[in-house]
C-alpha cells in the first residue's frame, strides 16, 4: 500500500509542476489585473430571508408530502421548510416527481416572493399533476391486469391470481404453453417473446385474440367443407364471446342464445362499472340504439375490438401527455440552473423520441445518472484539465489531465453528480462524486478541497455547497461556508481562494460533458 502512495505523490507532483507552468502567468496575470466581475454571493439572500408564510400555510403544504411538521420545522426560514419539503418529495421517488422539480425550482430562486409562492400554491399545483400522473399509471397497470384477463376469456383458459400476477413475458409463456391455445395463438406468441416489452403488450391487449380469431377461423374453414350450418354457428358464438371478454364477461349459454341487439343490451346491462365511461361501452350504446340488424352485427363481429382499442390508445396518449409535459419542466429548470447541461440534455433527447425514452428518463436513476457533469478549467492554460478527486491521497482534490482515453476509474475521479445544495441554499449546489456516492466536494478550515462522505452535520452540509454563479457563460462556485472565497485551483491544487489571494488563478469552471457518463 505505501508503494502504491509513494507512487501516488510522485505523480501528483509531476501533475503539480505541468500545471504552476501552464498557468504561471495566468496567476501573475490575475494578480496585475482586475478580477472577473461576479454578481453578489446568491446566498446572501438565503442568509437573510425570514418567513413570510403562515404556519397554516406551512401544515397544508407538509401535507402534501405527508410529513406532519414539528414546532422546529414550522420555525425555518421559508428557503429551509422548502428544501425539508422537497427532500420528503425525493424519497417519495417518481410519486412526487412535479413536487421535487417545483420545489427545486423554488430553491434555485433567490426571490423571497417565489419562496412564499411554492409553498402557498406552487406545491398544491404540482401535486395535482403528480395525483393525476400516479392516476393515469395505476389506471394504465390495471388495465394491463384487465387485458390479461380478457386475452384468457377469449382464448377459454381459467383465470387465476398466478397467471394474472405474472410477468408479461411469463404470462405469454404459459399461454403458449396451455392446450387451449391453437397453433396461430401459439406462433403469434413466440413472435412476441423474440421482441421488446411493447411486442409482449401488444399480443396480450390484441394479438393474443386476434391470433385466436384466426385460428376459430381455421378450424371453420375446415369445417365449413363438411357443415356450412354448424360452421357459421361456431363463428358466431366465437364473436359474440370474444365481444364478452372484452367487457371482461363470461357470456352464459342463455345470453349466448339471445338475438345480436338483446345480447348487446345485455353486455351494456351487466358491465362492470368502470367500463361504463369507455369507447368500448359508448360504441355499443350506438349500436344498440340503430334500428339496423347490420349494426349490431357490426359492433359484435368488428366494432367491439376497434373500440377497444381506441380506449386502449386513449389511455396510453394520457400518460406519455403527463410524462412530457414533466419531462419539459424539468428541462427547463435544468436550463435555468445553468450547472446541469446534462440534465437539459437528456431531458431535450428523451422529448425527442418516443413516449417510451421520456418515461424512462422520467425514472429517478436515470435522472440522477443525467446531473453527471466534468468541470474543466476556464482559463486556457487550463483547457482540458478536470477536477478530479484522488483516493491515493486521502480525498483530495487536484486539476488533472484526463481525457476519454483515459480509464474508467480515472474518467470516474474527474466526473460529479450535480445536486441541490446539502446546506439548504438557493441558488447553490453540492458536487457529489461518481467514484465515491455520498462523498462531496467540501472546503476545509485551511481552505484546501476535499471529497468527505456526507455525516449530516449541518457544518459538514454547509461546507459542501457551492453557490454558483453563471452570468459570464461559465460556472463560478463560491463557498456557503466562506463567503468570498471561490472554487479555484493554485499549483495544481483545489481551493477556496479570496480574489485578493496572490495565488488566484482562475475561478471560472466550464460545465463539460460527463467523462464517466
Amino acid at each position: 500500500m505505501r508503494n502504491r502512495q509513494i507512487t501516488a505523490a510522485h505523480v501528483r507532483r509531476v501533475i503539480t509542476r505541468g500545471i504552476v507552468t501552464t498557468t504561471a502567468l495566468a496567476a501573475v496575470a490575475s494578480v496585475a489585473a482586475p478580477g472577473v466581475a461576479v454578481a453578489k454571493p446568491a446566498n446572501a439572500v438565503a442568509e437573510t430571508s425570514g418567513i413570510g408564510t403562515t404556519d397554516a400555510q406551512r401544515v397544508e403544504a407538509a401535507a402534501v408530502v405527508r410529513l406532519d411538521p414539528s414546532p422546529d420545522v414550522l420555525l425555518l426560514s421559508d428557503y429551509d421548510f422548502i428544501h425539508t419539503l422537497w427532500q420528503r418529495a425525493k424519497d417519495a421517488g417518481e410519486k412526487l416527481g412535479s413536487v421535487r422539480t417545483a420545489a427545486e425550482e423554488a430553491m434555485a430562486s433567490t426571490s423571497a416572493e417565489n419562496h412564499v409562492r411554492f409553498i402557498t400554491t406552487g406545491i398544491h399545483q404540482a401535486y395535482k399533476l403528480d395525483q393525476q400522473r400516479e392516476k393515469d399509471k395505476a389506471d394504465a397497470e390495471r388495465a394491463a391486469t384487465l387485458a390479461k384477463s380478457q386475452a384468457l376469456l377469449a382464448l377459454g383458459i381459467p383465470s387465476t391470481p398466478t397467471l394474472l400476477a405474472l410477468s408479461e413475458d411469463n404470462f405469454i409463456r404459459e399461454i403458449a404453453r396451455h392446450s387451449a391455445s391453437g397453433p396461430e395463438v401459439r406462433g403469434a406468441a413466440v413472435r412476441a417473446l423474440a421482441g421488446d416489452a411493447a411486442a409482449w403488450r401488444e399480443f396480450i391487449v390484441n394479438g393474443a385474440r386476434e391470433a385466436h380469431q384466426r385460428d376459430v377461423a381455421n378450424e371453420l374453414k375446415e369445417l365449413e367443407e363438411k357443415n356450412r350450418r354448424e360452421a357459421e354457428r361456431r363463428q358466431e358464438l366465437a364473436a359474440r364471446t370474444n365481444a364478452a371478454a372484452l367487457f371482461r364477461l363470461t357470456p352464459s349459454e342463455a345470453m349466448l342464445s339471445l338475438s345480436d341487439d338483446n345480447f348487446i343490451r345485455e353486455l351494456l346491462r351487466i358491465a362492470p362499472e368502470d367500463a361504463r365511461n369507455t369507447e368500448l361501452y359508448a360504441a355499443a350504446q350506438r349500436a344498440v340504439l340503430s334500428s339496423s340488424p347490420a349494426d349490431w352485427k357490426e359492433f359484435i363481429h368488428t366494432g367491439a375490438d376497434l373500440a377497444y382499442k381506441r380506449d386502449d390508445a386513449a389511455r396510453l396518449k394520457k400518460i406519455a401527455e403527463a410524462n412530457r409535459r414533466l419531462a419539459l419542466q424539468i428541462q427547463a429548470a435544468a436550463e435555468k440552473s445553468g450547472v446541469n447541461p446534462g440534465l437539459e440534455r437528456a431531458a431535450r433527447i428523451a422529448l425527442q423520441g418516443s413516449d417510451e425514452d421520456v418515461a424512462q428518463f422520467l425514472k429517478e436513476d436515470s435522472q440522477h445518472r443525467a446531473r453527471r457533469q466534468s468541470l474543466m478549467g476556464g482559463s486556457r492554460e487550463t483547457a482540458r484539465w478536470y477536477i478530479s478527486q484522488s483516493t491515493v491521497d486521502k480525498g483530495e482534490v487536484f486539476l488533472s489531465p484526463v481525457d476519454r482515453r483515459s480509464k474508467q476509474s480515472d474518467r470516474e475521479d474527474a466526473t460529479w453528480v450535480i445536486v441541490p445544495a446539502l446546506a439548504n441554499q438557493p441558488g447553490c449546489y453540492s458536487l457529489e462524486s461518481v467514484r465515491k456516492p455520498d462523498h462531496y466536494l467540501m472546503v476545509q478550515e485551511d481552505r484546501r478541497v476535499r471529497i468527505s462522505a456526507d455525516d449530516g452535520s449541518t457544518k459538514f452540509r454547509k461546507s459542501a455547497t457551492w453557490c454558483s454563479n453563471t452570468e459570464t457563460g461559465a460556472v463560478a462556485f463560491e463557498s456557503a461556508t466562506m463567503p468570498g472565497h471561490w472554487l479555484d485551483s493554485s499549483r495544481g491544487a483545489l481551493f477556496a481562494i479570496d480574489h485578493g489571494d496572490d495565488r488566484f488563478t482562475d475561478h471560472l469552471w466550464l460545465m463539460d460533458y460527463p467523462l464517466a457518463p
